[in-house]
């Protein structure tokens, strides 16, 4: 059964907006006292956060798909909806976050490190929010945004100071056993271990961490063995250390070339592991023949300029000093990197002359707008509802998209898409269109408030004419 698991693709779809809503005060005596229709809520996005206690992404293994809850839609008596309650995915330190095209989106490095992988959408305005001097009684509401939904890749790079590399069964799981409180799996058999170990080492008052990388074999860096698999664990580490096996009982190998075949794969997989610092260690020197080939072999790797270690995980020989000159280049390798600047915050202000959006004619005779507010507005429209239409020309006409369509030829009656390719609005254009409410009057204007007042008007007038017929009548003789 799989208990480790460092790469995995997720799914990720943020909630929906609440819908706005529609709703007019109603007592006795004000039929029409004005609208009171709440906005609905924003959707919950979906959040990756660094968790210490988290070492595996087995569980989006399993669970691939993650969605955030909706907002809830608003309600009379101006009534918000709800927002959406916001997904919060733990994962562990030194994940890196990819879209399907490998473009790094966030590398999650330190406790509490958050990224957002979806946003949600956000709430529609009710019609109180939407209600203007011109526009007095909307008897629509804006509907609300979907969230965002796509698929990213989590990659798992191990955080730790220190890598052990080298063929299968040279000894790093017993390495790491004694230099640390860790307890891999130890057989004498290849390819025992098949996860990524850490342990935490204390030297002096350097504490560091060391991974143990399952063995490398000719051919790692393209594919074979495990290599492919757990190099990346090795890519933040700042130094690297060769485990020799100088007591193997393969006559094809020798801890010389033991190394260069494994030099040669991290040449080929590259990451920048050209540059990070190396120490060999020949391992197992507790073996009579193993230390006979160490004391061989050590001239010929420290002209080459490796420091060199004769260790053994057995009888904890020449350990102290090996963890010792590891905490030193760790700690040089800390006090070499830059400090750690605060937070800032970029502003891009937008250019004096971006309209925001772009109007293109296609070869269809098609007219196609493509912009952030064009597009967020249509999502928002309620196209069964002709007011909330007449309401979206109007915002479009204030953008200038009209006047963008005349100048790109457009006529009465062609028409316009609104959105990306696969799912666009198309309408047919018509410049002076009146829709809704504004067929009452002036686009943009309602004169349903205007109508109370109006019948008062008229009975007043009423009123008054009779009282002047029946003056009249009080003053007329019929025997004159």
């Amino acid at each position: 059964m799989t208990t480790f698991v460092d790469r995995v693709e997720l799914h990720v779809a943020a909630g929906n907006g609440g819908h706005g809503c529609a709703s007019v005060h109603r007592e006795k005596f004000k039929p029409l006292g004005g609208p009171d229709g709440g906005n609905g809520g924003r959707g919950g996005d979906v959040v990756l956060v660094v968790d210490q206690d988290v070492t595996t992404l087995l569980e989006y293994h399993h669970s691939p798909h993650r969605k955030a809850t909706n907002g809830k839609p608003g309600e009379g008596g101006n009534r918000s909806g709800k927002d959406g309650t916001d997904l919060v995915l733990p994962v562990p330190d030194g994940t890196v976050v990819m879209d399907k095209q490998g473009n790094v989106l966030a590398d999650l490095v330190g406790q509490g490190t958050t990224f957002v992988a979806g946003q949600g959408g956000r709430g529609g305005l009710g019609n109180a929010a939407l209600a203007s001097a011109r526009r007095k009684a909307p008897g629509f509401a804006l509907l609300g945004e979907p969230g965002i939904a796509r698929d990213v890749v989590l990659e798992l790079k191990t955080v730790a100071d220190v890598a052990l590399v080298g063929y299968p069964s040279a000894g790093k799981s017993s390495l790491i056993s004694v230099l640390s409180a860790a307890k891999p799996k130890i057989a004498d058999y290849p390819f025992t271990t098949l996860v990524p170990n850490l342990g935490v080492v204390t030297a002096g008052s350097t504490v560091y961490t060391i991974a143990d990388v399952p063995g490398l074999i000719p051919g790692a860096s393209e594919g074979r063995g495990l290599g492919l698999e757990f190099l990346r664990h090795v890519e933040r580490c700042s130094v690297l250390v060769h485990v020799l096996d100088t007591a193997t009982l393969e006559s094809d190998r020798d801890p010389a070339t033991d190394l260069d075949v494994i030099e040669a794969e991290l040449r080929a997989y590259g990451a920048g592991l050209a540059d990070r610092p190396r120490i060999v260690v020949l391992n197992k020197i507790d073996v009579p023949d193993g230390r006979d080939l160490a004391e061989m072999i050590r001239p010929e790797l420290e002209s080459r300029g490796y420091q060199v270690f004769e260790v053994s995980a057995v009888s904890h020989e020449g350990l102290k000093e090996l963890s010792y000159a590891l905490a030193k280049i760790v700690a040089d390798t800390r006090a070499a990197q830059p400090v750690q600047e605060s937070t800032r915050v970029v502003i891009r202000p937008q250019a004096v002359d971006d309209a925001g959006f772009t109007v293109t004619a296609e070869e269809d005779g098609l007219f196609r707008v493509r912009g952030e507010k064009p597009e967020r507005w249509v999502r928002q429209t309620d196209f069964s509802n002709d007011e909330a239409v007449g309401y979206l020309a109007d915002r479009l006409n204030r953008l200038g998209v009209e006047d963008e369509l005349l100048k790109a030829g457009a006529k009465p009656g062609d028409g316009v898409a609104i959105g990306p390719d696969d799912n666009a609005v198309v309408f047919d254009w018509e410049p002076s269109m009146a829709a809704g409410a504004e067929m009452l009057g002036r686009r943009g204007e309602d004169h349903r408030f205007d109508a109370p007042r109006a019948a008062v008007t008229r009975r007043r007038d009423k009123q008054a004419e009779r009282d002047e017929a029946e003056q009249e009548f009080r003053g007329f003789d019929p025997f004159e």
